[in-house]
């Protein structure tokens, strides 16, 4: 892997999930199209993990598993993980709270990992907040900014989910798990970013092949 690019809604879901939280830690995986698989690493779609207690556990496990059986079904994988620490500075990935990655790094070799800069979580995106790890002889290293591409697009809607609070809409297995009503697949807040950026952002995303 020498690229990442993220589209629009999959980096919307990222920066949602950590200013919907912004006083706690969270994580969630991303998504890629198995057709693109061994070329450049293209993240088409996220799922929003956790909250509260981000350690391996029951809930993850069955997290995964569900995300893993649904991303399959509609030719999609899991290829990597985010995070947000909870304090402002912590740009730490090595916490026992964030071994998820450990487990999708086992079957994925070429998966990446996310850190999201809580100083560039501001309501006029101008940057992109994520700082992109890959592995390298074993161990993360970070990419050169020139190797992560984040379309301009996705930042201006990435600075309306903030400036409209649309991140309140956003539904995470915490919150799923707390009321099994509730769509982790988020095909509103998805919605929501599609009207947004004026762009068809879903057609690629798991919760369009999945109802369609």
């Amino acid at each position: 892997m020498t690229k990442v690019s993220f589209s629009t809604v999959a980096y919307c879901k990222i920066i949602a999930h950590a200013a919907k939280y912004p006083h706690c830690e969270v994580n969630g995986v991303l998504l890629a199209d198995i057709s693109t698989r061994g070329e450049n690493l293209v993240v088409v779609d996220t799922v929003p993990l956790f909250h509260q207690c981000l350690h391996v556990s029951p809930m993850s496990e069955i997290a995964m598993m569900q995300i893993d059986q649904s991303a399959s079904s509609c030719d999609m994988y899991i290829c990597g993980y985010y995070l947000a620490n909870e304090t402002l500075d912590d740009l730490s990935y090595d916490k026992p709270a964030h071994k998820i990655v450990d487990k999708i790094i086992e079957h994925e070799s070429d998966a990446c990992m996310v850190v999201i800069n809580n100083r560039l979580m501001e309501l006029n995106q101008k940057e992109s907040a994520l700082i992109v790890h890959a592995q390298d002889d074993g161990k993360w290293k970070r990419l050169n900014n020139s190797n992560v591409q984040i379309e301009n697009v996705a930042l201006v809607a990435a600075s309306a989910v903030l400036q409209q609070q649309l991140y309140n809409n956003l539904v995470d297995f915490d919150n799923h798990l707390d009321n099994l009503a509730l769509d982790w697949l988020n095909k509103e807040f998805c919605l929501s970013v599609e009207r947004t950026s004026g762009h068809d952002t879903g057609r690629r995303l798991m919760i369009n092949k999945i109802v369609s």
